[in-house]
């Protein structure tokens, strides 16, 4: 996995521009036959997560251990159905052997991590099998599967010639039976000229909505995402949309969101509304992140989670888990 997103401000101007596109005027017909097994059922029940930890580092295989991966999986069943994991590699190994072999209550969206090409074809292929492996050894568990993650926005630093992608995601809807996505920020599936191709080979279109990279402060970031969405759905009417990606941080470094916008005071209002829209409009959306990792850097992409590195509840999750919670600081303070 890369440390960085190069991400690019993108007015709203330029949204309602893309969202102005027209769409293909026929008839809607929706493939509903393997849709069903990502069921409305995880609305307001779905999580991404990562068990790296101080000293963890995916870049350089250490992974967490089992022990870990069983404390975060205890965690999370206690107020989540699924979760959505990010590469094929010994961490998903061992967190679907955790699942199953400590009777873990948690469905996944199983990731299969595409770095750039030419470079990583190896390691792609590699995390292709192994992909296809897992979700076949486990076939109770896993429901669904993602095949790169924002691997075609134009801003990635691991970018996946679009003809590649689709092949990888045909071979695995081929080797599989639960339905297979890619991930991207919504941006990239509203600009249809460079979407169309993907959308027509996914089951499910899988994105990315992050109000605070758009500089929206809290106070318009429950309309900035519903906008979104209802946009999309306009410009692809004919594919189940699921918000893979979306959340809020606790501390910010740079100029790419407002001054100071990771709060946990705001982080608890996002999560908040956003799982209520959820539930109440039967949309699958997997918060972002399951708890911090410093693996990523000491700024903004370090600090999406509802808990700490440590496991201690921030403010939002201290109602849930009154165990977790700490006197000591789970978010760092701004200078």
């Amino acid at each position: 996995m890369k440390l960085q997103r190069k991400i690019l401000f993108v007015s709203l101007f330029f949204v309602l521009s893309l969202f102005g596109c027209s769409t293909k005027d026929t008839e809607v017909i929706v493939n509903e036959s393997k849709i069903d097994l990502l069921s409305n059922d995880y609305a307001g029940w779905a999580i991404s997560y990562s068990g790296y930890r101080q000293g963890d580092d995916p870049r350089s295989k250490i992974f967490p251990t089992k022990e870990e991966v069983l404390e975060d999986l205890k965690i999370l069943e206690k107020n989540w159905k699924i979760i959505r994991t990010y590469g094929a590699d010994q961490h998903l190994i061992d967190v679907l052997g955790v699942i199953k072999n400590e009777n873990i209550n948690l469905k996944v969206l199983l990731g299969i991590w595409m770095d750039g090409e030419p470079k990583y074809v190896e390691d792609n292929i590699n995390q292709i099998k192994l992909g296809i492996e897992l979700a076949n050894k486990y076939k109770d568990i896993v429901i669904a599967i993602n095949v790169g993650n924002e691997s075609q926005v134009f801003w990635s630093d691991h970018k996946v010639p679009q003809e590649k992608l689709i092949a990888y995601i045909k071979e695995v809807q081929s080797k599989t039976t639960v339905p297979v996505t890619t991930a991207d920020t919504w941006d990239y599936w509203a600009n249809l000229a460079e979407s169309q191709k993907v959308i027509d080979a996914v089951d499910f279109v899988a994105t990315h909505i992050y109000p605070v990279w758009g500089k929206i402060d809290i106070d318009k970031a429950m309309e900035f995402t519903e906008h979104i969405y209802d946009s999309l759905k306009s410009v692809i009417p004919n594919k189940k949309i699921i918000i893979t990606e979306a959340g809020w941080p606790t501390y910010t470094e740079g100029d790419l969101h407002v001054p100071k916008a990771g709060d946990e005071v705001k982080q608890n209002i996002y999560f908040n509304q956003l799982m209520k829209w959820s539930k109440e409009n039967n949309v699958i959306v997997f918060n972002f992140a399951s708890f911090d990792e410093s693996w990523k850097g000491t700024g903004t992409e370090g600090h999406w989670g509802l808990f700490s590195e440590n496991r201690k509840a921030k403010l939002v999750m201290k109602n849930l888990y009154p165990e977790l919670t700490s006197d000591e600081p789970t978010s760092p303070d701004y200078k």
